[in-house]
């Protein structure tokens, strides 16, 4: 069991005060993740320091550096399409049920969210397990792309390095020839998941929604985040501006930690858990 120390314990006792009171809006990263055997970008598993990740403007571009991402991608799914929900993931999950959330946003594309319950998630950065074709905007799922890309591909045995969050993996370019990409059934156009790459802005709706959740909620929660980019880092910033409070529960280094009334540094899969959970919202003591 994860060791805590008086002051930690301290904070996450406080923490649990804070959910118990409802009103919370979780805003969760790629650490919530980890558990799930989905690495990182900057914390303890981080994949922040391996290749730089396709760009928007490169994908539709370049057709070589497309199939270079499709092929990386396809062995990337065989990890990202089977991952399942961890302990905080649950957690988060439970406490919507419980009416303690009143809003939850994302900047995970591994759907595992949903598939641990929670609902009315705004993904921020979209989903992997959809896909979308930029000339027609047919919606597709990605079960239906990935067989179609196994049945024009059936001697492709490559094997992965490593995986970062948004499904891409570390594959040596001999690896990748002679490998076949598919076109848009509807139309022939050019497929793409439906996340937003780097490059690409996050469509205004969904910014304005979380935005608007951040601005009613009583307290933001930041799970497994460093905040290192603005694109949620934003939302830290607008709940200062609105006098909401701030906690933050990451291993390893946040930029939000400044803005933050509480931090707590350990381990997701530990903590959240024990939080508002039916004997401490009652008065019982909390351990971990």
């Amino acid at each position: 069991m994860y060791g805590m120390d008086l002051q930690e314990l301290e904070q996450v006792t406080r923490l649990d005060e804070w959910i118990a009171e409802g009103g919370v809006v979780v805003l969760s990263g790629a650490g919530l993740s980890t558990d799930s055997g989905i690495p990182d970008y900057r914390g303890p598993s981080g994949s922040a320091r391996r290749g730089t990740p396709m760009t928007y403007q490169t994908f539709t571009s370049d057709p070589v550096a497309r199939t270079r991402y499709w092929a990386r991608s396809h062995l990337g799914w065989r990890t990202i399409g089977t991952a399942r929900p961890n302990d905080g993931h649950a957690a988060v999950a439970r406490w919507q049920r419980l009416g303690l959330l009143s809003g939850l946003i994302t900047q995970n594309v591994d759907g595992l969210h949903q598939a641990a319950g929670a609902r009315d998630v705004v993904e921020l950065h979209g989903n992997l397990a959809r896909i979308v074709c930029l000339d027609c905007g047919e919606l597709t799922a990605r079960t239906e792309l990935e067989r179609r890309l196994t049945e024009a591909n059936p001697d492709f045995s490559a094997v992965a390095a490593s995986i970062n969050p948004d499904g891409d993996v570390e594959l040596d370019d001999a690896e990748l020839a002679g490998f076949t990409v598919v076109a848009c059934r509807s139309c022939d156009g050019v497929l793409k998941p439906d996340v937003v790459y780097f490059g690409e802005t996050v469509p205004a709706d969904r910014v304005s929604s979380a935005f608007s959740l951040v601005e009613a909620a009583r307290t933001l929660l930041v799970l497994g985040s460093s905040l290192t980019v603005m694109s949620g880092r934003r939302f830290v910033l607008r709940a200062v501006r609105e006098g909401i409070r701030v906690a933050i529960v990451n291993r390893g280094v946040t930029r939000g930690e400044p803005y933050a009334d509480l931090v707590v540094d350990a381990p997701l899969g530990v903590v959240l858990p024990n939080l508002a959970t039916a004997p401490v919202r009652h008065g019982y003591r909390l351990e971990i």
